[in-house]
């Protein structure tokens, strides 16, 4: 699939939905973050914008990055109509190919998974360079498939955590490895439908 036909498809999914008008944040998120000094933040596919929003209204200062311009432009106002557009820079990004610029003390990627082709480990090595000293990378992937995934494939494949952190391939002597586990909980999807799920969720921590 080209950069402009995932674009297009990201595109879709979004505008076939209501734009949120509260998004909740991923429980992963507010269970690492919570209780950290805030400071800059990188959320990769930020989707609907409820981690983008909450880091916000911690005192963090986000850039939201999404493949889908709707996203993207459905962020920026609700940032702005929830007090937050100083906070909050959405931007359409395509890390396929290019990484957002600048240093982060935090960067999440939930979910990161898409029906194009994707270098996952080239686009997490980046975050994990893209850290300042003591800053941390949260991934959480999808370790289960939910009644309402797009991907309903009974053979598809979902890497633990540590097959995750050994395709990132970073060295021990600057990153380490806070957290990979397998939590379940209950999920909500569309229509109010509930499932449990399972997260395989990852903290790596620069050390240096």
């Amino acid at each position: 699939m080209s950069t402009t036909d995932a674009v297009a498809f990201w595109d879709g999914v979004y505008a076939a939905r209501p734009a949120a008008g509260n998004p909740r944040p991923n429980v992963r998120l507010t269970e690492t973050v919570t209780g950290l000094p805030p400071g800059d933040a990188l959320d990769l596919g930020c989707g609907d914008g409820g981690d983008a929003l909450w880091l916000a209204g911690q005192g963090w200062q986000v850039t939201a990055a999404d493949i889908s311009a709707v996203a993207v432009e459905r962020l920026a106002a609700l940032a702005r109509s929830h007090g937050l557009g100083d906070r909050v820079t959405a931007v359409q990004h395509n890390v396929d190919t290019s990484f957002p610029p600048g240093g982060f003390d935090l960067i999440c990627a939930h979910y990161l998974h898409t029906s194009h082709d994707l270098d996952r480990a080239t686009v997490l090595r980046s975050a994990a360079h893209a850290l300042r000293p003591g800053g941390r990378l949260l991934v959480v992937d999808h370790g289960s498939t939910a009644p309402w995934s797009w991907n309903q494939d009974p053979d598809v494949h979902y890497p633990s955590p540590r097959e995750v952190a050994a395709g990132i391939g970073l060295a021990p002597e600057t990153w380490t490895v806070e957290r990979a586990d397998a939590p379940r909980r209950i999920a909500t999807g569309p229509g109010g439908h509930t499932a449990e799920v399972i997260d395989h969720v990852l903290l790596i921590r620069r050390t240096a």
